[in-house]
């Protein structure tokens, strides 16, 4: 019988992990949300505008984006409808970070989650693996 520590080494090595696409204009915020995700094993990948987000989920779609609302050029509304309107893309969770109380939002905006700036490490994480081991 293997140890654990064996097993999880051998688990690790077979296994990818999950896809996250962080995406701010601030990369103060990018690079400690990739930080932490990376510490929580994830893979994480980061993108500074909505166009560079979209070139990265044409080319490598994430299972995850945590996307900011509000970002010069193309805002998070508009990279949620051109994520959701790109029938060759397979369906994708997207959070929505913002530093506002509250979103307002048509019930045809499909997103899986929000998280209020500053973000909690805990909610956030608690999200991220309530999203994604659902999947």
């Amino acid at each position: 019988m293997k140890s654990g520590i064996q097993m999880n080494s051998l688990l690790s090595a077979t296994s990818t992990p999950d896809h996250i696409l962080v995406v701010d204009d601030v990369a103060d915020n990018s690079f400690l949300l990739q930080v932490l995700l990376e510490d929580e094993g994830y893979q994480v990948e980061v993108a500074n505008s909505g166009s560079a987000a979209l070139a990265k989920i044409e080319l490598s779609p994430p299972k995850l984006v945590l996307l900011d609302v509000m970002m010069p050029g193309m805002n998070g509304y508009e990279v949620v409808q051109q994520i959701r309107e790109n029938l060759d893309l397979p369906f994708i969770s997207i959070v929505m970070v913002t530093g506002h109380d509250q979103l307002t939002l048509s019930k045809d905006f499909q997103v899986d989650g929000f998280l209020r700036k500053p973000i909690e490490f805990d909610e956030l994480l608690s999200q991220v693996h309530a999203i994604l081991d659902c999947r």
